[in-house]
């Protein structure tokens, strides 16, 4: 048996908020959009250099205010990209490092969602 790559499902409310915060400023590129019908709420589905994120407007999806660790190979070029375009609703610090081994960066998103980008120490 082998498991491929899991997909976070993120809630969302506002379609403006969710396409400044993860494509303008994280960088993600949409993959597709769906809407079942024109008045219903949208599922957003968005990918960055292999991570893929999927968010819901549908209350019944997922729960806000979650919290997702995602892995990156460089933590601190990471962060000088986003201080490179600030977003006017969040100024990340610096990426901390914790005591197992790891610096993390945990970014909030407009819906209460956290993201805890990692690097793991070599």
């Amino acid at each position: 048996m082998q498991f491929g790559a899991a997909t976070p499902i993120l809630r969302s409310f506002d379609e403006a908020a969710a396409r400044a915060f993860y494509v303008d400023w994280l960088g993600f590129e949409v993959v597709f959009e769906h809407w079942f019908e024109p008045h219903l709420p949208l599922y957003l589905g968005l990918v960055r250099d292999g991570l893929h994120l999927h968010l819901s407007e549908h209350h019944g999806d997922t729960t806000p205010g979650t919290r997702v660790r995602i892995q990156v190979a460089d933590i601190h070029g990471f962060h000088a990209e986003l201080q490179s375009r600030p977003y006017p609703h969040l100024a990340p610090g610096s990426p901390i490092r914790q005591p197992w081994g790891e610096f993390d960066l945990t970014l909030t998103d407009p819906f209460g969602n956290r993201l805890t980008f990692y690097e793991v120490e070599t």
